[in-house]
């Protein structure tokens, strides 16, 4: 016997599937590694650390701790996110790999000139990529992104502190920017969306301006 059909509209909302929006689940990814990054670095940091576990939350901390990098780490998912495939994973592989090279000069003490104007440049150049949905040969992308990655890895190793594990220090810092680059890629899937192109667009000049002002700070 068929069993009778029952509408969905008397049944009770609370009753009834929840079915995420589009831009809902756009934003689960992002807000994901938002919680991933405050868990790990806040709470953790709370308690006693003892050994070389201390090297790894430095590091991990260090890139979220200054909002010169956060600026730069977010653009970059960002702009992988207008540009599409494979830019949107080539930049945020590319970006940690020569960061972790740069990393590696500093933690060996080898001088690189002009490190907080690299930083600051980084954050108003890939901002106004955004800003701008500038879209070059891909090559060129995954040039600038990486020739601004030795700058931002170069000021991570030149702040290890003394007595802590330099390798897991730079684990720490590597694995801190690919969350950051991955926060950019969730928040720029709403590319989609016509409101979503012209977020990125304002996110873009946000970065830009912040840029400016860290460019500024440098040189004052």
């Amino acid at each position: 016997m068929n069993k009778p059909h029952v509408s969905q509209s008397w049944v009770p909302y609370p009753c009834r599937p929840i079915l995420a929006t589009g831009w809902e689940r756009s934003l689960a990814p992002a807000l994901t590694v938002v919680t991933l990054v405050l868990l790990c670095a806040f709470p953790l940091s709370a308690h006693p650390q003892k050994g070389e576990a201390v090297g790894f939350l430095t590091g991990f901390r260090h890139p979220i701790s200054g909002w010169d990098h956060v600026l730069a780490m977010v653009a970059v998912g960002l702009w992988g996110a207008q540009l599409g495939s494979p830019a949107i994973w080539l930049l945020p592989v590319a970006f940690p790999m020569v960061m972790a090279m740069g990393g590696m000069l500093g933690l060996m003490g080898v001088p690189l000139p002009g490190v907080e104007y690299g930083i600051a440049l980084s954050a108003v150049l890939l901002g106004a990529a955004v800003m701008f949905e500038l879209k070059p040969p891909l090559t060129v992308a995954a040039l600038l992104v990486g020739f601004f990655a030795i700058f931002h890895g170069h000021a991570h190793g030149t702040e290890l502190p003394a007595g802590q594990s330099a390798l897991l220090y730079s684990m720490g810092f590597v694995i801190a920017t690919g969350c950051l680059h991955a926060l950019g890629i969730g928040i720029g899937t709403v590319h989609r969306w016509g409101w979503g192109q012209k977020f990125l667009r304002l996110a873009g000049g946000v970065v830009t301006a912040g840029g400016v002002f860290f460019l500024w700070r440098a040189v004052a």
